[in-house]
């Protein structure tokens, strides 16, 4: 499809200028290229980090806000902004004349979806999560199509499901590469863990998996490889534990070659964003997954209960996640290679790899393309 046969008119995506909404973004502009379109990011300011990599051939941020939480006052400026953004977007919209608008979730969609439907533009939004977030349940009316990440998503029924179609959860470039890496043999005689909470970090991780390693054995610590991550004002701290218990650790603040990593663990403890439970099923890695518990809509919960019916991962509470709790888990990886290897295989089957082509598919037949 060359995009010439639609005069240089770009298909948008509109995306929260976060990791777990820019990441599917992503994958899906580097499909829609690789069939000939032009594609433009329509974002907030928070996205300008990524845009040596975003693969657009232009960024177009817009005045967003999030209207939840904090007082009357605020809630009213951040209405307030939205509708400022709203109509720079439809200033913007009319200038670019897309074929379509994706909106990949996160108040910053908003003012471009909006501008799209008043100007009777194609809409789809993609939502990541196993519950639909707050922005695109706001939006859902307006779409055309709804693609979903999960095959159950909660918050839809009725006519907005008749519109759903369940593409999975776009990944990216490098995921599908490291995805190609069978799962690893213990060469070394070790247990490979990977400690990841998402691209922001999570203390949690910082406060409890130094505990459960330092309840197991001398025996047990010798048998494992640990790659954790800490953010910055934890990482003394997580340093000093293992320190102390003569325990080496790779420790980083921020993974930039986290598919990599996934694919070189035997088994992965993180946070349970879509972005990080897509990955690992698309690599095929057993997990234990940590639900972050102050979401509003216990999108985390959902999504790991999602791979845990697979068989692939184990879902601790927060509440549960405990020195000794991590430490039998541990203990039992040791012990249970096979096991592993089959909660390895149960994650590869609940993968979806071509979610990008899946998902550029629909905006093809979206725009009669």
């Amino acid at each position: 499809m060359s995009a010439l046969k639609h005069d240089g008119r770009p298909v948008l995506v509109a995306a929260g200028g976060t990791g777990g909404h820019l990441f599917p973004a992503q994958s899906l502009s580097v499909e829609l290229q690789a069939r000939g379109y032009m594609v433009d990011l329509v974002t907030d300011e928070r996205a300008l980090r990524y845009g040596g990599e975003f693969p657009a051939r232009a960024m177009h941020t817009i005045p967003a806000a999030t209207p939840t939480g904090g007082s009357i006052v605020s809630k009213g400026m951040a209405a307030l902004t939205l509708g400022w953004g709203t109509l720079r977007a439809i200033m913007h919209l009319r200038r670019l004349k897309p074929l379509c608008i994706v909106g990949f979730g996160g108040y910053p969609t908003v003012p471009p979806m909006l501008a799209a439907s008043i100007l009777g533009i194609p809409g789809i939004l993609h939502e990541q999560n196993a519950v639909m977030g707050r922005a695109n349940r706001f939006l859902a009316s307006r779409a055309q199509r709804i693609a979903t990440g999960f095959p159950g998503v909660g918050g839809i029924s009725g006519e907005l499901a008749a519109r759903c179609v369940h593409t999975g959860n776009p990944v990216r470039p490098n995921v599908i590469e490291a995805a190609k890496l069978p799962y690893p043999d213990r060469g070394d005689g070790k247990l490979h863990v990977l400690v990841t909470g998402g691209s922001q970090g999570a203390r949690v991780m910082s406060d409890i998996v130094p505990g459960a390693i330092a309840t197991l054995s001398a025996d047990e610590r010798s048998r494992i490889a640990l790659v954790q991550q800490a953010r910055g004002e934890d990482d003394l701290g997580v340093r000093l534990a293992y320190k102390t218990m003569d325990f080496t650790a790779d420790i980083e603040s921020f993974f930039a070659d986290l598919p990599q990593k996934i694919a070189a663990a035997h088994i992965v403890i993180a946070r349970s964003g879509a972005s990080t439970v897509s990955e690992l099923a698309v690599i095929g890695r057993p997990s234990i997954l940590v639900p972050f518990p102050f979401a509003l809509d216990q999108d985390q919960a959902a999504n790991a209960a999602q791979l845990a019916e697979s068989g692939a991962a184990r879902v601790i509470p927060q509440t549960e996640f405990t020195t000794d709790r991590l430490a039998a888990e541990l203990r039992e990886a040791l012990g249970d290679e096979a096991g592993l290897r089959q909660r390895a295989d149960a994650a590869r089957h609940a993968g979806i790899p071509d979610a990008a082509s899946r998902l550029a598919d629909l905006v093809q037949e979206t725009i009669g393309g």
